[in-house]
């Protein structure tokens, strides 16, 4: 990785301001691993953050490509986190953030440079919440969909049963934290993409 790929990273998550909205402004994050979001079965992939993909693109469970260069810590595990700070709306975000997807326990392999095009990652971790696809009301404006990529600790992660994160109906999936669950879990950020869309969103 470059500091111009740290730099223009930064810079797409102040201008969608996912740094404050979803990363407190006083974070001192700087990405160490890069990757975009992948829907192999329609070929959709959200390169540059804050990139907008038409909606219908967006129903089944997605992957993420790591981008080339990133070497594995074999012993190291992640966990993936998908959460949408513009619910009902961007203008009036009282239901967010809307937890859509948690997946624990996730090893990513080394991408050699040889690997042009990177690598997607099979979701072979544990999923704590099942994957929720994109459902912004009518008339909403663009959402944020932000997926955050964590360092878990040495001992992993352990979420009670009883957790939130656990319960996967939609009337439990509002209002979350994603940092705050970072920071009761001993998650490091390490990786953040988003993308953007609307009900009809077009490229």
């Amino acid at each position: 990785m470059t500091d111009t790929q740290v730099t223009d990273c930064i810079k797409h998550l102040k201008s969608g301001q996912v740094i404050p909205d979803v990363i407190p402004a006083s974070s001192t994050f700087a990405p160490n691993i890069f990757f975009s979001v992948v829907w192999p079965s329609n070929g959709t992939e959200v390169k540059v953050p804050g990139s907008t993909v038409p909606r219908d693109a967006t129903i089944n469970e997605p992957r993420i490509r790591l981008l080339p260069t990133f070497v594995s810590n074999d012993e190291a595990r992640y966990t993936l986190v998908m959460t949408d700070p513009d619910a009902p709306s961007r203008k009036d975000p009282k239901f967010g953030q809307w937890r859509h997807w948690i997946v624990s326990g996730l090893s990513l392999p080394t991408v050699s440079a040889s690997s042009p095009q990177g690598e997607i990652i099979a979701n072979s971790g544990l999923t704590i919440t099942p994957y929720y696809p994109p459902e912004p009301p009518a008339g909403s404006g663009l959402h944020r969909y932000v997926f955050l990529l964590f360092k878990e600790p040495p001992e992993g992660v352990s979420i009670p049963d009883n957790a939130i994160e656990r319960k996967a109906e939609p009337g439990s999936r509002s209002k979350w934290d994603a940092m705050k669950f970072a920071h009761q879990c001993k998650l490091k950020l390490v990786g953040v993409n988003f993308f953007e869309t609307e009900v009809n969103a077009h490229v």
